[in-house]
């Protein structure tokens, strides 16, 4: 039978017009562009640089033949490693009962948006998937803009006026701790403030601390320990254990939400039925830790932290905005400082800036708009992960306890990034 109205009626309106990703589409066209021959330097999509530890890597061999089916709500021996993990990091009572596995973080707050009832609250700049997975599912979006003044912080005060409209209505806030896009952590006293004015208004917040263990201290505090009762947990393997394409998601729930946790678990036993089994028993390991993945994780951070604070540095002395990174791998530059330089050469937004920098330099970064801030503000984010991380480990693991990770090293081992930077520093204050 044929159709009677154009196809793209059939597409459903929340969808409509929607974009691909723009962290999946920067690398799918810096991979097209060095196909083409062209030099690009890949500092869009935030994906680790650092191999899977090896025992985790030696896991995944061993149950390589597990073919069946696991349960929807994950592997109970996975389960219980993680509330275990979150007990030792994050210090709530937790038992496997709390956990949902899914396949990768992004599906399982998807699932919690189509089952939960009620707005979502964004502080902006935000990762690019939170507001498109809301509208999908069609719930309202209120977004806070914070401020590089706050060091791109949600102010408590904030939250409150904002919760105080419409009082009682349902409402998920979402916390990005470290952030991506910006690289930088609450403080501890900030999320005291923050779990307060939540427990007041009855918020559910979801925290996404998928870059927890890469807080450049080793000293992620996470607002759980503030406001158990109304906090999910976020997590993961993609960015502490390097295994973003294994797509293994995570999520730890207050007891009181469990009836939450069903509910999710009955939508994912209706679409995807449960995540890859081989993955699930090779996670096993990675949440059980010990010294081998302790001390990856160690030069993980010595390695992003002094290549951070570079960057940082970098951009500063060209005439941006950027305070010292505390967490991840990530830099949210403030570039208005340069607004008259930049308008002089036809630049009035960032997405234009991304544009020509990428097709001048071969640097590829993502414009602000992309994580919810107005083009005009001349904001962009960049990855600085365009480096063999391989190699940089083994490098660091010879460094005594208490070397530098210094320019020198940086130069040696993360040398395409400091070619990015260098560039993008010239190409900004030239």
């Amino acid at each position: 039978m044929a159709i009677s109205r154009p196809l793209d009626v059939q597409i459903n309106l929340n969808v409509r017009g929607m974009l691909p990703s723009a962290t999946v589409a920067i690398n799918e066209r810096c991979n097209a562009l060095r196909e083409e021959g062209r030099e690009v330097f890949k500092l869009g999509l935030g994906q680790s640089p650092f191999p899977v530890p090896e025992s985790v890597v030696q896991a995944l061999r061993d149950n390589a033949h597990q073919k069946d089916y696991l349960p929807v709500k994950g592997l109970r021996a996975l389960r219980q490693e993680v509330a275990a993990y979150h007990r030792r990091t994050a210090g709530v009572e937790a038992d496997a009962e709390d956990v949902l596995i899914g396949p990768g973080s992004k599906e399982l707050m998807f699932l919690l948006q189509l089952v939960y009832y009620g707005d979502i609250l964004i502080p902006t700049p935000a990762w690019v998937s939170y507001a498109p997975q809301a509208d999908v599912v069609g719930r309202r979006v209120r977004f806070m803009h914070t401020k590089v003044d706050d060091d791109w912080a949600l102010l408590p005060e904030a939250l409150d006026a904002l919760c105080g409209e419409d009082f009682g209505r349902p409402r998920i806030l979402v916390l990005n701790d470290p952030s991506n896009p910006t690289g930088l952590s609450i403080p501890r006293d900030r999320l005291g403030e923050l779990a307060a004015v939540a427990r007041r208004h009855r918020v559910v917040v979801l925290s996404d601390e998928i870059y927890g263990e890469l807080a450049h201290d080793g000293g992620h505090d996470s607002i759980s320990r503030h406001y158990p009762e109304g906090t999910i947990i976020s997590g993961g393997l993609s960015k502490w254990c390097g295994a973003g394409g294994w797509r293994l998601g995570t999520f730890l729930f207050p007891r009181a939400m469990r009836w939450l946790l069903d509910a999710m678990a009955a939508v994912a036993s209706e679409t995807y039925t449960s995540t890859s089994a081989p993955i699930q028993y090779a996670a096993v390991t990675a949440f059980r830790g010990g010294p081998a993945i302790d001390r990856y994780l160690v030069d993980c951070r010595r390695i992003l932290a002094g290549l951070g604070r570079w960057c940082a540095a970098r951009l500063r002395r060209a005439g941006a905005r950027q305070p010292d990174p505390t967490g991840a791998f990530y830099l949210f530059p403030d570039l208005s400082p340069q607004r008259a330089r930049l308008a002089a050469r036809g630049i009035d937004g960032s997405r234009e800036l991304c544009e020509r920098l990428l097709d001048e330099t071969g640097v590829a970064i993502l414009p602000g708009g992309s994580f919810g801030r107005e083009d005009a503000e001349l904001c962009c984010r960049l990855a600085y992960v365009d480096f063999d991380g391989g190699a940089a480990l083994e490098a660091v693991a010879a460094l005594p306890e208490d070397g530098l990770v210094d320019e020198a090293f940086l130069r040696a081992h993360c040398r395409p990034v400091l070619q990015a930077m260098d560039r993008f520093g010239d190409w900004l204050s030239g």
